[in-house]
């Protein structure tokens, strides 16, 4: 089988992507300055791909570009988090109210089991983070809206900065599980108010937790 060499789209996105998971992990700090010599060295490329990398990440919001000082992990402040957190809540609210509505029984079935997971994995932080999003983003996929999952999922990296800040809090992993109950109960009743209610309240409580 033929080598498939990298096209230089291919290339930046790549590194674009191993630098949001650098980010999320804390690898790269909030505020910290990017070395990007140090980097492409790392990597074994030139500075064109990750510079093009880096403006992918300044587009999401995870990077911050400032002139003659290069590129900075953003640091997301409190003004900062409470519109990411409120932009949220009407987007993914409005996505339970229509799949408490729409969703067929198996879809539904689907949601309930990804819920029964995060039940399982109160005690694996990592592990609830993951389906934690995996349960927001299969309803998002649900409603079917693509202008609002992609929206969704730029917002969700922002929020990503802060993520560990708010589930890291005393009780907020079981506090947040218990929002999940009360989320999947009212999609389950095919309830739409209480379904745009309960996440309404989560991602306040979210939000509580971050700030």
């Amino acid at each position: 089988m033929a080598a498939v060499s990298l096209t230089p789209r291919a290339l930046y996105e790549e590194v674009a992507e191993l630098l949001r998971q650098r980010i999320f992990n804390r690898e790269l700090a909030p505020g910290s300055w990017i070395d990007e010599l140090k980097l492409a060295e790392e990597y074994g490329i030139s500075r064109t791909p990750l510079r093009e990398a880096l403006k992918v990440l300044a587009t999401e919001g995870l990077v911050t570009m400032k002139v003659r000082r290069g590129a900075y992990v953003t640091e997301v402040s409190e003004r900062d988090l409470a519109d990411v957190y409120h932009l949220l809540a009407l987007l993914e609210s409005d996505a339970a109210g229509i799949v408490a509505t729409k969703a067929s029984d198996a879809q539904l079935k689907e949601l309930a089991a990804l819920h029964k997971e995060l039940e399982k994995s109160v005690g694996q932080r990592e592990k609830f983070f993951e389906l934690n999003e995996a349960f927001h983003m299969r309803l998002l996929a649900i409603a079917d809206n693509r202008w609002r999952d992609q929206m969704v999922a730029d917002l969700r990296k922002v929020m990503k900065l802060n993520r560990h800040n708010s589930l890291l809090k005393s009780g907020r992993i079981q506090e947040s599980l218990t929002e999940h109950q009360v989320i999947m109960a009212a999609l389950l009743a095919r309830n739409a108010p209480a379904s745009v209610a309960a996440m309404q309240k989560h991602f306040s409580n979210g939000l509580e937790a971050a700030a």
